[in-house]
């Protein structure tokens, strides 16, 4: 587990956090990128970051999690920058992602952070 990586996430709720990103993509507004996703977290209009494990340097992300917690923003982990990138739809790998309109997707962000908050306790 890298350093940065402040607790496992279960393969489902990851696989929930992807399906989650792929919908807000097509429905509401995704920000994608480690600069972009800083930015949405210090602005506080991110409503869930996803962060890849397999970042390298890990410098890259490493106080993505912090600002997270400072502004009380749900974040989570998945596997790989190339799933990530997947299923927001750009050809390549990103490190992370930062959901600031979720669309018609409300529920499952709700789910989805109540998931999050009930691991990280």
């Amino acid at each position: 587990m890298a350093e940065y990586v402040k607790f496992e996430v279960p393969d489902a709720l990851a696989e929930e956090t992807l399906v989650f990103a792929e919908k807000a993509k097509k429905k509401g507004k995704v920000r994608i990128g480690v600069n972009e996703v800083t930015k949405a977290i210090e602005r506080g209009n991110a409503k869930l970051v996803l962060i890849a494990k397999d970042v390298e340097p890990a410098e890259i992300v490493m106080h993505l999690p912090l600002i997270c917690k400072e502004k009380n923003i749900p974040f989570s982990y998945v596997k790989t920058k190339k799933d990530l990138g997947g299923k927001v739809g750009i050809g390549v790998g990103t490190a992370s992602i930062a959901v600031t309109e979720e669309g018609d997707a409300k529920k499952e962000l709700a789910e989805i952070t109540k998931k999050l908050a009930d691991l990280t306790k």
